[in-house]
């Protein structure tokens, strides 16, 4: 998005690495949605770096290695790249890494991935969850990147699982279980912000207009699906500011044919987005899809979800996404 919020350098893994981040500090893993626990992953990586004055950078792998092993998997992310990078950026990260797990990536052993790390990239240290794994068949455990990292002048830590105050690991399973029963609390407060799906907005039929209540739609791409519904919302506009809206994420049930969008509605904001790319944060699910006898009563109904979605987005604090 062209906000003022940090970017990170972007580097591929079979780029050269830049002079000044030789010798850094990894932090590795999938890190999709970057929750508590990544987070905790993360800043260990970060500490580490600042103590002995070296960089640390955030790896993370795209695709997900899941859309390699079972392509017929539905849509599941949580976050994609830009997002990532931002949130690694505000984390303190001095660089991002991005490894791009193709079918070349997934055949390399432990011991051929550990050398990758340690001898091409040249990481002084790597920082992984106590659950990571690696290389051919998933062989490689936390174990054996010290074992052989530790040969190759590289060492590593593992940080472990973080949990919530219910005792439960914070994982990103949970998370999307969260979003998929319309939980935004919970994934909310496992993500440490709200679920956000960021995109480009599009030209549609128009319809919002002839309900006087406009929408930027977007297409959900490769995010998880959330519960179909209407949900209260805080989008991200181009330039950084946070607006309140009502949106609804489905197949909208009373036009024809079915086209799965999310369809927002800012209030206040009457401003042409068209072609611009937005974020928007799911903050309250506030009921289920429904088909209404006629226009007329779809209306008053979108009126209600307005009413109700600004007297709860009144009362929630406004979270960095």
């Amino acid at each position: 998005m062209a906000d003022s919020r940090p970017l990170l350098s972007r580097i591929n893994d079979s780029a050269p690495l830049p002079a000044h981040l030789h010798d850094a500090i990894l932090a590795l893993g999938n890190f999709d949605g970057f929750h508590l626990g990544h987070q905790a992953v993360a800043s260990r990586a970060i500490e580490w770096a600042r103590a002995e004055g070296r960089p640390a950078i955030i790896a993370t792998f795209d695709p997900h290695p899941v859309r390699l092993f079972k392509p017929e998997t539905p849509p599941f992310r949580l976050t994609t790249l830009d997002q990532r990078e931002r949130l690694f950026a505000k984390a303190g990260a001095d660089a991002m890494m991005v490894f791009n797990f193709n079918p070349e990536l997934a055949a390399k052993s432990a011991e051929e991935f550990v050398s990758t790390l340690a001898n091409r990239i040249g990481a002084a240290g790597v920082v992984t969850g106590e659950d990571f794994t690696f290389g051919k068949g998933r062989s490689g455990t936390v174990a054996r990147l010290k074992e052989l990292g530790a040969a190759m002048g590289m060492r590593a830590e593992a940080v472990a699982s973080v949990a919530d105050e219910s005792g439960e690991p914070v994982s990103s399973s949970r998370i999307r279980d969260a979003l998929r029963a319309g939980d935004c609390a919970t994934a909310t407060r496992l993500l440490t912000r709200p679920f956000a799906i960021e995109g480009v907005v599009q030209h549609g039929a128009k319809l919002g207009r002839t309900l006087d209540f406009p929408t930027a739609n977007m297409t959900l791409g490769s995010y998880l699906r959330p519960a179909y519904g209407v949900y209260a919302v805080r989008g991200r506009l181009p330039d950084g500011r946070l607006v309140d809206g009502v949106a609804n994420l489905g197949i909208r049930p009373m036009f024809d044919p079915p086209k799965e969008l999310l369809e927002t509605y800012f209030f206040d904001c009457a401003e042409d987005l068209y072609d611009q790319t937005i974020e928007v944060q799911l903050i309250a699910h506030l009921r289920p899809e429904a088909k209404y006898d006629g226009l007329n009563a779809l209306k008053a109904q979108i009126a209600r979800d307005c009413e109700a979605a600004r007297h709860i987005l009144a009362q929630t604090p406004r979270l960095s996404s």
